[in-house]
């Protein structure tokens, strides 16, 4: 594909830099003095950068341009990352991991902006998956990387990578040019619009399928915190923890470019609701498991079912942003997506706070057939390209730009 030096090497290098850093945070955090519980609210505060990042990135991508989006973003996480090795306190140190979430949210925006407007409709699933795949790459490989530069040495050594790679991340931006075409007349982007006029106007699609994406991220994050913290209440070894947690990073990142090609081919139902029940089940079932081969047989099936829902919801952000403001749409959609990451293990802490972490594991598995259920629903009302009935339905060509277009204005009989 010719636009996979100047969208998935860059994006690729700079997950990996992420992906190095996100175990070692708390690590960090526990060398400037933290307590347990400080240090884990120092990492959750990436998180937390992202989400506060996710609409200003669709408004700064909307202003400049996806490229120069990328280029500032790499400009900027190059400081907060020296802020991040440097730091003397835990409330610089804090301070930098939010300020670096939020270029990680410009980063993937931007790419997304980008796929989305210059491949075509019959791709776009297997563009937007392996996009997507890319920070399953990295925070597969980026930990083992990262483990190597901290051996012997101070855990912060680790965010020197991490600048490393943001700096070749950024080169790789300006250097290899993005090979796109010109917009179809009535599809350019014209003055920048406000994310509130927006988010007015398409304000029942984020109230419904927007709601279907915010309990999907919700379940997608769970299975991060769920997984350690089952193993743990089993008595596993944090070692082994570590092995069974990448045996399921492992088969997640095998199944990301297959699940494209479903999506392009049969539709996004045929992988978006099987992701959604299948996590959701697998969740389900982890409170009964009871020693370390049913954890891993469980572990691996949650792994596949949030796998081969890689980049679905990029994919369908993309079919029902508008054209004309597609940058700012998309800041707003990953906002839903990203605050279901956030929200979804706080229901699974809170519940092992009043002492049921069973309890919590299983509610968050309800929440997935829950969210199959509002996948199933909504997106074959905003999508021409739920299923191969609804793509041959649309009122225009897969192909055309306009299919986005027609997807994102709420039909007449919406409610």
């Amino acid at each position: 594909m010719s636009v996979a030096p100047a969208v998935f090497l860059p994006a690729l290098i700079f997950e990996i830099g992420i992906g190095a850093v996100t175990p070692m945070i708390a690590l960090s955090g526990r060398e400037l003095g933290a307590s347990v519980g400080m240090a884990g609210l120092v990492l959750a505060l990436l998180g937390v950068g992202q989400i506060l990042g996710d609409v200003p990135a669709g408004a700064l991508a909307a202003r400049v341009g996806d490229r120069r989006a990328m280029l500032i973003a790499a400009g900027i996480a190059v400081m907060t990352l020296l802020g991040c090795a440097l730091a003397r306190t835990l409330w610089q140190l804090a301070l930098a991991v939010a300020a670096t979430g939020a270029t990680n949210a410009v980063f993937t925006l931007a790419r997304q902006s980008y796929l989305t407007e210059v491949i075509p409709t019959g791709l776009r699933a297997r563009a937007l998956s392996t996009l997507g795949g890319m920070s399953r790459v990295g925070a597969f490989v980026g930990p083992f990387i990262g483990a190597a530069v901290v051996h012997g040495r101070s855990v912060r050594d680790v965010y020197w990578l991490a600048l490393a790679c943001t700096v070749v991340a950024g080169l790789v931006v300006l250097f290899v040019r993005d090979v796109s075409t010109p917009a179809p007349e009535g599809t350019r982007r014209s003055a920048p619009v406000s994310v509130r006029s927006v988010v007015v106007r398409h304000r029942r699609i984020f109230m419904t399928l927007g709601l279907a994406v915010l309990l999907v991220g919700s379940v997608r994050a769970t299975r991060q915190a769920v997984l350690p913290l089952w193993a743990e209440h089993l008595g596993q070894d944090p070692a082994v923890t570590s092995i069974v947690f990448g045996i399921a990073g492992l088969v997640d990142t095998l199944t990301f470019y297959p699940s494209g090609k479903i999506m392009d081919r049969a539709g996004r139902l045929w992988i978006a609701v099987p992701s959604m029940l299948v996590l959701g089940l697998a969740q389900a079932v982890l409170p009964l498991t009871d020693g370390l081969v049913s954890l891993t047989a469980v572990a691996m099936l949650m792994g596949f079912g949030n796998g081969i829902g890689s980049g679905i919801l990029m994919t369908l952000g993309a079919d029902v942003a508008p054209p004309a403001t597609r940058s700012q749409f998309l800041g707003v959609w990953r906002l839903c997506a990203d605050s279901g990451s956030a929200g979804g293990p706080l229901v699974v802490s809170a519940a092992a706070g009043l002492g049921s972490l069973a309890a919590g594991i299983a509610v968050m598995g309800g929440v997935g057939v829950v969210a199959a259920a509002a996948l199933l629903r909504w997106v074959p009302r905003y999508s021409p390209f739920a299923t191969t009935g609804t793509r041959s339905r649309a009122p225009t060509p897969a192909d055309s730009p306009e299919a986005p277009k027609q997807a994102a204005e709420e039909p007449p009989s919406a409610a």
